[in-house]
């Protein structure tokens, strides 16, 4: 596949940054193989990789390490190997889904929740959970978030309280507890990286299916880090220049537009146990909707 410049320049950008190829896959049957009934053969996913410039012995370790971690589940058929995502994988992405592609920041009530947790090992267990989650961490031990964020699983032992604050004191303890001005870094790399897109789908026409589909789900990968960072904080909390809603308009509009043509090189190069993959159901058209 002879690469465009802008999408030469995508891969540029996704290969400066430490990314691992277990990792990418998972963004791959999140993105484009769950929609499609989310089983996929493969060799599908060799075709898709050797795209990015994985070699299939990478890839093939990838995908037994995430077997043996429990992401992904084999079925064998005959000389062949088809993968899906496991239980593990099907709920961390379904936890994801509204976050991606359809976030919404909570409304501020004047009110956070707030989580102390004593104990070092809990708060070791619990940090990945709670800052995927939207909760950011002012003094060690201490977890806030406004009211309505939904709080993951937690240790019995943790203590929950409900505090009121103002809109300056508010700010105040954002200010302490997210680290705002990274997060405003990486939504403006991520702008930067995949701008050149929209004028690339503007002025070409016809886009080759195998171009739209490595498009669509590098710049997935890349706005899912991104957004996973960011704690999607009631606008009124947040700097007056935040660039979350510049990123997800202009990644909402690339995305859709790719739709069709990566759709059909699934059409062309997917195969799930049963043969052709199914079609894509509703939810993939519910996807940034309204960008």
């Amino acid at each position: 596949m002879k690469k465009t410049k802008p999408l030469s320049g995508v891969l540029k950008s996704f290969k400066s940054k430490p990314s691992k190829t277990g990792s990418l896959i998972i963004t791959f049957y999140g993105d484009a193989i769950v929609p499609r009934g989310g089983s996929i053969w493969l060799g599908t996913l060799l075709k898709f990789l050797e795209m990015v410039g994985t070699d299939g012995g990478v890839v093939r370790t990838s995908v037994s390490r995430l077997a043996a971690d429990g992401w992904l589940e084999r079925d064998k058929v005959g000389r062949n190997s088809f993968y899906r995502l496991a239980k593990r994988g099907r709920d961390r992405f379904e936890a994801a889904v509204e976050h991606v592609y359809n976030s919404r920041p909570v409304t501020w009530q004047g009110q956070f929740q707030l989580l102390m947790i004593g104990s070092g090992a809990d708060r070791d267990a619990s940090r990945a959970e709670l800052v995927e989650a939207g909760f950011g961490s002012p003094i060690a031990g201490t977890w806030i978030a406004p009211l309505g964020v939904k709080i993951p699983a937690v240790p019995d032992s943790t203590i929950h309280l409900g505090v009121s604050a103002s809109e300056e004191m508010a700010r105040r303890l954002v200010e302490a507890g997210w680290p705002l001005d990274r997060t405003a870094e990486l939504y403006h790399e991520f702008i930067q990286a995949f701008s050149p897109l929209e004028k690339w789908i503007d002025s070409a026409g016809d886009i080759d299916p195998a171009e739209a589909m490595l498009a669509r789900v590098l710049m997935i990968h890349h706005y899912r880090r991104v957004l996973l960072r960011d704690p999607l904080l009631p606008e009124v909390l947040l700097p007056a220049d935040w660039p979350a809603n510049v990123a997800r308009n202009m990644c909402g509009r690339i995305y859709r537009a790719l739709i069709p043509m990566s759709e059909r090189w699934l059409d062309q190069n997917g195969l799930s146990a049963t043969g052709q993959l199914p079609k894509p159901g509703p939810e993939l058209l519910r996807r940034f909707k309204g960008s």
